[in-house]
């Protein structure tokens, strides 16, 4: 979930211009602001690798490169961060490189490969790691994101479902703060019982363009797990003293309404860059939740 941050960041970097010519796709190749995009990815790969070489793997030992299977560990909950992750990477790198004057279905595969590239820098560095180890399902994961991508993005433009995220604290990173973090910042990226990824469409509208249901109007199908403090899955007992509590990792999936806010109309552009940026998050709606065998309804889901 590092990566979560990274790309987190490229947002931030992403509205730096304050006038709606500034914001505004160049209409035309732009050599300066093609420079300026490539040398921001330049930068942000280099010095971002820099930082989980010293920073975060420093704290670990190092391996000889080697393979690790963690396809069944966290109920997939990380494989969902990383398709999440190679989603949003490649569609901000693709949107950079267009509004530097590029054209739409090439800048479509350079947001395509820099997000599968970098993504497959940091399997690179796991696979020195002796805690981890290069995955197989990490990389199959960052491939399907980028190419969720670049399928919805280089035919007609038209992202017909929006993958988000959205994170809420949960009571149990308490019974193991070093794994599961041990403030908010580090619950929410490590806590997977906090987190919940979702594809947001509007169904009506692929079939019915003037359909009298809104674009923006959208149903919600979300995927979670709850009870999992360790990742291989297996039953977790806890002994404080006491108190001996069991955890059982369950898997919980959620039927929801959501906002397309890129679907919401405005000729203002740096309303269009923020409602794009908006649409990474899932927005709170009531929800169906079906979860170790039973249905709950939630008045507001997070």
């Amino acid at each position: 979930m590092t990566k979560v941050l990274l790309y987190l960041f490229f947002l931030c970097l992403s509205l730096g211009g304050r006038s709606q010519d500034f914001l505004e796709n160049s209409k035309d190749y732009n050599r300066n602001r093609t420079i300026g995009v490539t040398s921001f990815h330049t930068l942000t790969w280099g010095g971002s690798i820099a930082g989980l070489q010293y920073v975060w793997y420093a704290d670990y030992d190092k391996s000889p490169f080697h393979f690790f299977d963690d396809s069944q560990q966290w109920n997939q909950m990380d494989k969902l961060g990383h398709f999440y992750t190679a989603y949003q990477i490649g569609r901000l790198s693709g949107d950079l490189y267009n509004w530097a004057g590029v054209d739409r279905k090439k800048s479509t595969w350079i947001g395509t490969g820099f997000s599968f590239a970098y993504l497959s820098t940091v399997e690179i560095l796991d696979g020195f790691n002796s805690n981890w180890g290069f995955s197989w399902s990490d990389v199959g994961a960052n491939a399907l994101g980028a190419g969720s991508y670049f399928a919805q993005n280089y035919g007609d433009n038209t992202p017909y479902v929006h993958f988000k995220f959205s994170s809420a604290p949960s009571d149990l990173a308490q019974y193991r703060p070093g794994v599961l973090g041990s403030d908010f910042a580090s619950r929410t990226l490590k806590d997977y019982n906090g987190q919940t990824y979702w594809a947001s469409f509007n169904p009506v509208y692929w079939f019915k363009k003037d359909s009298k249901i809104p674009k923006w109007l959208q149903v919600s199908v979300g995927y979670s797990t709850q009870d999992q403090l360790i990742g291989d899955g297996g039953t977790y007992v806890y002994n404080g003293g006491d108190e001996q509590i069991t955890f059982t990792p369950y898997r919980q999936y959620f039927l929801s309404l959501d906002i397309d806010f890129e679907s919401i109309p405005t000729s203002s552009r740096l309303l269009q860059v923020m409602f794009r940026v908006l649409n990474v998050i899932k927005m709170p709606f009531p929800a169906l939740e079906y979860g170790n065998g039973q249905f709950k309804f939630r008045p507001l889901y997070f």
